[in-house]
């Protein structure tokens, strides 16, 4: 599902380039649950980037589902990202005076699909995250962990190929983290496939296989492992 070849991004900062990736190379099929990790700088933010479709590498190919994401017009790209992809970030990015159930019908309208039926799916992915009686409430009118479900639920709206989560639980304290963690393992074991940037050890160990980052390459200690989450 998602085939990176060689790909490269460079940065330059003042008289310094910065190789944020530096020739990765990396497989993920579908249905897989995939944790990204290594320390701060080194890639693994930009990797979720290119992986997401919000930033293009300089070189190397990147494929989703087939498609030679590097040669697509932004317009395409778009469109791709918009349909491929559900995004679930670490600060909830949910739209403060929306209701949960708007925040959750916002890639749909990107996506032109028409009011009724974005706000009967809008409704089903509330009720599969658990908070179907939350609809009418805004963000602020709910806690952590219910923002970051409303935040899947807006992920799972257009029954993308693949979950992007940027450290999903790095807001949240540790109990409503292990809650958000098991939605996630529940997630794929219905089929869903997960790529996950984390850098904390017992959120990646909810994966079934691991890619370390460091200073832009895979670094040689990748888990293969491919056992149940713990």
């Amino acid at each position: 599902m998602i085939v990176l070849n060689e790909v490269h991004r460079h940065y330059r900062m003042g008289p310094t380039t910065v190789h944020a990736l530096d020739g990765v190379s990396i497989r993920i099929d579908a249905g897989e649950y995939v944790a990204i990790t290594g320390p701060s700088g080194s890639g693994k933010s930009t990797l979720m980037n290119v992986v997401g479709c919000l930033d293009r590498p300089d070189s190397g190919e990147y494929h989703l589902n087939g498609e030679a994401v590097e040669s697509l017009s932004g317009d395409r790209l778009a469109a791709v990202r918009n349909r491929s992809i559900g995004f679930v970030f670490q600060n909830f990015n949910l739209l403060p005076r929306l209701t949960a159930l708007e925040n959750v019908e916002v890639p749909l309208v990107y996506g032109r699909i028409p009011r009724n039926e974005r706000r009967k799916r809008a409704r089903q992915m509330l009720d599969r995250v658990g908070l179907a009686d939350r609809a009418g409430h805004r963000p602020n009118e709910l806690s952590g962990g219910q923002r970051q479900r409303v935040a899947i639920a807006r992920a799972l709206a257009t029954d993308p190929a693949i979950i992007l989560a940027d450290e999903p639980t790095g807001a949240l304290d540790t109990r409503t983290g292990e809650e958000v963690m098991e939605l996630f393992g529940e997630l794929n074991r219905e089929g869903a496939s997960i790529v996950m940037v984390t850098h904390e050890p017992h959120i990646a160990a909810h994966a079934t296989r691991t890619i370390h980052i460091l200073d832009g390459r895979v670094g040689n200690g990748e888990a293969l492992s491919r056992e149940e989450p713990r």
